[in-house]
């Protein structure tokens, strides 16, 4: 699993049928200091998250392994919406 910030939402009225549904959130990958790594991937979310949350995502064939995305063409689901996150002793992320 990887970390990330939910940043937008991508709107894709044409598709592969198989994606019809689904709603689709770019996230940015953040490191263990909840800072963001220059990396961004397209989800599709089976959480419901929102912009501005922190969430958990799996890609490659894990993403293939949830409830709503099972065998399903994706390469990248949000699985979690994170509450807190603590390094060692210290609370890093808090949501809000």
């Amino acid at each position: 699993m990887l970390m990330g910030l939910v940043v937008g939402t991508v709107v894709s009225t044409r598709k592969e049928e198989d994606l019809t549904g689904l709603r689709f959130l770019m996230v940015k990958e953040l490191d263990q200091k909840m800072e963001q790594t220059g990396k961004m991937v397209v989800c599709a979310d089976a959480m419901g998250a929102g912009v501005g949350e922190v969430v958990l995502y799996a890609s490659g064939s894990s993403a293939r392994q949830t409830t709503v995305t099972k065998d399903r063409p994706v390469d990248a689901v949000i699985m979690a919406i994170v509450d807190m996150v603590q390094v060692g002793t210290d609370t890093t992320y808090v949501k809000p």
